[in-house]
C-alpha cells in the first residue's frame, strides 16, 4: 500500500484551499492528471472520498475537513523544524513579526493574539489603503503575514512564496441614517435602497466592484455611488446625514446611524490570510490561523445581529470552527 507524503498533504490542503483541482495544480506547478492521480492516493490510503465536485468547484467532504485540518498542522510542524534548524545553525534569534492589513475591526485584537503565538522580537504592522496594495507588500517580503478582502483578479496574481487561505466568508451589512424607517426593521432588503445615494471608497481601491454591481442589478438597480471616502469616520457622518453604505458585520449602531443585515446576504465577501514561508512566522501558519480565528470571533458580540447570523450560517465559518478545534494544547 502506497504511504502518505509530504506532497500528498499539500495537494489536499492546496485543493481546499483553491476550491478547484485545476487552479490547485497550477499553484503547485502541476498538471490536472498528476493533481488527480495525487488526490487519488490519498483517498485509497484513507479509505473515502475527500471531495465533492460541484459546478462552483470542489467542496471537502466531512473526512475531507478533517485530513485537511491534520494536513496542515503536519505540514505546519514540518516547516517550524525546518524553521528551527535554520535558526539553530545560524544562531540567529527571532526578530520583529511584520504584520499587514485592509482595515478590519478584529485587527488589534488578532495583532494581542499574534503577540502571544508567535516568538518574536515585536509585532510591527502596516495598514494598507487596500488588497492589492497588502499582497504587494507580502509577495516582496515588506510584511510577512496579512489579512485582507478577497479582490477581484487575485487569482491572477503572484503568490509565490505565501499560503493564502480563506478565513471566513463574511456578509456585508448597511449602514443607515438612525431616521431612516428602514432601520426598524429587522433585515432590509437590498432592493429598498435603489433611491440612496452611496458611500464606498474610491473605484481603485473598491476590489469588489463586480460583486456590488451584480448583487444591485440582481435586485433591480444601480448604485449611485456619490461619496468616495476610504476614511471610517467620515464615512459614518455621510451616513448619519443621509447617505447609505456597506458596512462589515461587526459594526456597531450609534452615533446617528443604525447597522441591519441585508436580506438573504446578497453581497459576501472572503476575508483572506496570507503568510509567507519564511520568517518568524515560518512553519506556524495554523497558529497564525488560530490565532485570527479567535481575534475574530471575539468581536462577534459587537453587534448581535451578527451573531445571530453566524449561528445560522455555519458553512460560512467552517474554516475558524476546524481551527479552533484543531488547535494545539497549551504550551506546545
Amino acid at each position: 500500500m502506497p504511504e502518505l507524503e509530504l506532497r500528498h498533504l499539500r495537494a489536499v490542503c492546496a485543493i481546499a484551499d483553491e476550491g478547484s483541482l485545476t487552479k490547485a495544480a497550477a499553484r503547485l506547478g502541476l498538471t490536472q492528471p498528476a493533481m488527480s492521480a495525487q488526490l487519488r492516493t490519498v483517498e485509497r490510503i484513507v479509505g473515502g472520498r475527500l471531495f465533492d465536485r460541484t459546478p462552483a468547484g470542489s467542496s471537502p467532504t466531512d473526512l475531507g475537513r478533517q485530513v485537511v485540518g491534520t494536513a496542515r498542522l503536519v505540514l505546519d510542524e514540518v516547516d517550524q523544524l525546518v524553521s528551527l534548524a535554520r535558526e539553530r545553525t545560524r544562531g540567529a534569534t527571532p526578530g520583529p513579526l511584520l504584520v499587514g492589513g485592509v482595515p478590519t475591526l478584529f485587527f488589534g485584537r488578532f495583532v494581542e493574539e499574534l503577540r502571544r503565538a508567535i516568538p518574536c522580537s515585536e509585532v510591527r504592522t502596516e495598514i494598507t489603503r487596500g488588497p492589492s496594495d497588502l499582497l504587494e507588500l507580502l509577495v516582496s517580503g515588506r510584511v510577512q503575514l496579512g489579512v485582507f478582502d478577497r479582490f477581484e483578479g487575485l487569482e491572477r496574481r503572484e503568490t509565490r512564496g505565501l499560503e493564502v487561505r480563506r478565513l471566513v466568508s463574511e456578509p456585508q451589512f448597511v449602514a443607515l441614517p438612525e431616521t431612516d424607517p428602514l432601520g426598524e426593521q429587522d433585515e432590509v432588503d437590498l432592493a429598498q435602497l435603489v433611491d440612496r445615494d452611496w458611500v464606498s471608497p474610491p473605484d481603485e481601491l473598491l476590489g469588489n466592484r463586480i460583486a456590488i454591481f451584480t448583487a444591485c442589478s440582481a435586485a433591480g438597480f444601480t448604485p449611485r455611488f456619490t461619496h468616495h471616502v476610504n476614511e471610517a469616520s467620515t464615512a459614518r457622518g455621510l451616513v448619519a446625514n443621509g447617505a447609505v453604505s456597506f458596512a462589515l458585520p461587526q459594526s456597531r449602531s450609534g452615533d446617528g446611524i443604525v447597522v441591519r443585515p441585508l436580506r438573504g446576504a446578497p453581497l459576501m465577501v472572503d476575508l483572506m490570510l496570507a503568510t509567507r514561508r519564511e520568517g518568524p512566522a515560518a512553519g506556524r501558519a495554523h497558529d497564525v490561523f488560530a490565532a485570527a480565528a479567535r481575534a475574530y470571533r471575539a468581536l462577534l458580540p459587537r453587534n448581535p445581529r451578527y451573531a445571530r447570523w453566524w449561528e445560522e450560517h455555519p458553512e460560512a465559518h467552517r474554516e475558524i470552527d476546524a481551527a479552533l478545534a484543531l488547535e494545539r494544547p497549551a504550551g506546545d
